[in-house]
């Protein structure tokens, strides 16, 4: 596999944000129902100025990407085509090595893959809630070393 991770550069935002929309969907098995340019709009002015970014490209194409802070992971997202391929973990222990020794995450529990991932990765579930723009009910995780 010939993926390396990137910092995000400017013009990778369409791309990702297109990747990112089909992995969602697919994990939470929804359409969304939002206007992708809203979701672009969001990336470009909430995530990017608040996390560091990273993307991971193989063949110059984006198969993932991860927003994180210090203290939370904001967004993972994988390529559908390419989960399983040990990007994600890259990701994560990325994350972890970058944290004050711990993290926390959302994710959607109707996304039963990407809690496993989450549990295989260490995090414990916190708490649930409902209160999100999809009305879906979402676990808030927590890790440390």
């Amino acid at each position: 596999m010939n993926a390396h991770i990137l910092s995000y550069e400017p013009t990778d935002a369409v791309e990702l944000v297109r990747m990112w929309r089909e992995s969602f969907e697919h994990g939470v098995g929804i359409t969304d129902p939002n206007p992708i340019e809203g979701q672009l709009a969001y990336f470009l002015n909430d995530v990017v100025p608040s996390t560091t970014t990273r993307v991971v490209k193989q063949d110059k194409v984006i198969v993932a990407f991860l927003a994180s802070t210090p203290d939370s992971v904001t967004q993972l997202y994988v390529r559908v085509q390419n989960i399983g391929q040990g990007i994600g973990r890259r990701l994560m222990a990325l994350a972890k090595a970058e944290s004050r020794g711990s993290l926390w995450l959302y994710t959607f529990a109707q996304n039963s893959h990407a809690r496993r991932f989450y549990e295989h990765q260490g995090f414990v579930e916190v708490e649930r809630e409902s209160a999100n723009t999809y009305q879906l009910e979402a676990i808030k995780y927590g890790w440390r070393s």
